[in-house]
């Protein structure tokens, strides 16, 4: 009896140490790569950081919000923030129901489909993990302003236009080409998504509004859709998430160009902080973008909640 209490207790100890083993592990992962960055970026945020060994960061304030808000004289740092916040906050608008709507529309196609269903799934996924650098880099050659470029040429062929496009000089063809190219990388993974969930829902239901005669349309929006509502709400946030992170697209295409006009709050930050050295200002700038994207995703599950 002794001994099976001893062996008990020894058990418990072994489970209570093994426990902290990975409890204490994941703090100090966490703590390295998480907290210590996000509260660093803080105090970045309010000084003129210095990246020179032994040079003291000056502290400044609020001196890099107002840069960021308040413009001073015609071509203000200001000017380009907000540049940058309007094309970020178009690109949630554009880019997000562009991915959900054409890739649910796709899950359920490959979903209602006999055969050859994974094979359809494999190609359409392949962008997905396709390197955004390798993408970028062929769109903006798919979009080149000469008679020879894909898109070009296939507009003058069909005689829609007369002369090349010029799609990357200008500020919202450029910005178009950026968001297209999102959509078309993007769809995969929603279609991934819903093909899953499609998957998972209750054959019994589709059966009995089988027998009450409902049509393919009144059974997608009275049934598939708000049995899919965990899934779109799920597939919403980490696509609006992922729209306010658009930086390599916009590095890759256009360098932010013509002007500065193409520019996302992630690429503006990005060349604050290794282009022009401004690291302070760029990491208030980075406090500024996680505001916005908190703002809107609480939003978001908000106004799921209550339609709920």
């Amino acid at each position: 009896m002794m001994k099976k209490n001893e062996k008990r207790k020894n058990y418990a100890a072994l489970e209570t140490r093994d426990a902290w083993l990975f409890i204490g592990l994941g703090v100090i992962l966490f703590s390295v790569f998480v907290l210590y960055p996000q509260l660093k970026n803080i105090y970045m945020g309010f000084t003129e950081y210095s990246i020179i060994p032994g040079q003291p960061s000056k502290f400044i304030g609020l001196d890099n919000f107002k840069r960021m808000f308040f413009s001073e004289g015609a071509l203000g740092e200001s000017q380009y923030f907000y540049i940058a916040l309007r094309n970020s906050i178009l690109a949630v608008l554009v880019t997000v129901p562009g991915q959900l709507i054409i890739g649910m529309g796709v899950a359920t196609i490959i979903h209602n489909l006999s055969r050859g269903k994974l094979i359809y799934k494999i190609v359409l996924y392949i962008p997905v993990i396709s390197s955004w650098v390798v993408v970028s880099v062929l769109f903006k050659y798919i979009f080149q302003d000469t008679k020879g470029s894909l898109v070009n040429y296939a507009l003058i062929q069909s005689r829609l236009i007369d002369s090349p496009i010029a799609w990357l000089n200008n500020a919202t063809t450029a910005n178009i080409v950026i968001w297209v190219l999102c959509i078309w990388k993007g769809v995969g993974w929603v279609m991934i998504i819903f093909t899953a969930a499609l998957q998972s829902l209750p054959r019994d239901v589709y059966e009995a509004a089988k027998i009450d005669g409902s049509n393919a349309l009144r059974t997608f929006t009275n049934i598939t859709m708000p049995l899919l509502k965990p899934t779109m709400i799920y597939s919403i946030v980490q696509l609006t998430i992922g729209a306010f992170g658009i930086m390599i697209q916009v590095i890759m295409i256009t360098g932010g160009g013509p002007m500065g006009m193409t520019e996302t709050l992630n690429s503006y930050m990005y060349n604050k902080a290794f282009s022009q050295f401004q690291f302070g200002y760029a990491s208030a700038v980075a406090l500024i973008m996680g505001l916005v994207v908190i703002f809107i995703t609480m939003l978001q599950r908000r106004a799921f909640k209550e339609n709920q």
